[in-house]
């Protein structure tokens, strides 16, 4: 027989620890806001104050914490998800536009558009370790997934820098077409993926060596080449499906990261920035920055199922799963 001292503890631990549902943060460039999505009921449950124009975004390992890159503040801001509110700004250098997260969960790669600087930045004693020396206007930020290597791609140098974390040196510099915007490391092929803005592209290396595999070209009916412009991309759990963001072209390309070849075109909201999954990988979550909206895309079915009203430019987004 349980006691009413051990039902009253009981009830303590589920007030204080409350279930947290599943949740889309989009950060919204022009309104200073992150919107807050509930991934079961597609609306906007919450709408967060933040720095000026509020671009990357992630969360901590254990979702305690959400990173936003605030560029015109200058800073990257921690926020308590549970309350909204700031709890301190972290020295980022100039116009911090995007970053990655280490795997040690404690340092965070910036980059630095204005100042062509990677700023490495120590999340628990708020210190800047080193500021490494990149190409003209960094954006994109990559981490293999060991940790070992961070990438930074320079839109104007059209280069991507690998970046050796033990030392925080550059081992070796690729070119890629013009304006690179996106990096991501793979697990099981050992690859690294960048887009290419205006070039159109997307390029794939091979890590060890740092040479090129393949490059993904795109091309879509009745769409000017001209307006293909990848941006972010997202792979599928198993790495062989990839969904790339295609810019003002309004399209998402679905790519089979095995053969290179693009397999299908969604049609989005205007202007697709960057993606998100659901916890369960079975949507998919586009900002869509000069519609102002969320297009949610059922990824079997490969095919826009909702549009959701965000704030004014949304860029950056980032899943925060249920409990």
């Amino acid at each position: 027989m349980i006691s009413r001292a051990t039902t009253f503890g009981l009830l303590l631990l589920v007030v204080s620890f409350p279930a947290m549902a599943e949740e889309l943060w989009v950060t919204n460039e022009k309104d200073d806001t992150i919107s807050v999505i509930d991934a079961t009921s597609l609306e906007v449950i919450r709408t967060l104050p933040t720095g000026e124009r509020p671009r990357g975004i992630t969360f901590s390992k254990d979702f305690s914490k959400v990173y936003i890159c605030a560029s015109d503040s200058d800073a990257v801001q921690v926020m308590d998800p549970v309350s909204g509110e700031i709890l301190h700004d972290l020295p980022s250098g100039e116009d911090p536009e995007q970053f990655v997260l280490h795997p040690d969960d404690r340092h965070l790669y910036i980059a630095n558009e204005d100042d062509a600087v990677t700023t490495v930045v120590d999340t628990e004693t708020r210190t800047v370790v080193a500021q490494i020396n990149v190409g003209i206007e960094p954006e994109g930020m990559g981490v293999s997934p060991d940790g070992k290597i961070v990438v930074t791609t320079s839109e104007t140098t059209n280069m991507a820098h690998w970046i050796d974390t033990s030392t925080n040196t550059i081992f070796a510099n690729t070119l890629v077409d013009s304006r690179p915007r996106h990096a991501e490391f793979t697990k099981a092929t050992n690859e690294l993926w960048v887009s290419a803005e205006i070039g159109g592209t997307v390029s794939v290396f091979d890590v060890t060596t740092q040479t090129e595999k393949a490059k993904i070209r795109f091309e879509i009916t009745g769409v000017n080449s001209d307006l293909v412009q990848p941006v972010g991309f997202e792979f599928t759990p198993d790495e062989k499906t990839v969904f790339v963001a295609l810019g003002p072209s309004n399209h998402v390309a679905v790519v089979n990261a095995e053969t290179y070849e693009v397999e299908d075109y969604i049609l989005v909201g205007r202007r697709v920035w960057h993606m998100a999954f659901s916890q369960d990988h079975s949507r998919l979550f586009t900002t869509n920055g000069v519609s102002g909206d969320v297009t949610v895309i059922d990824v079997a079915a490969r095919e826009a199922i909702k549009s959701i009203k965000v704030g004014r430019f949304p860029w950056g987004i980032a899943l925060r799963p249920s409990n």
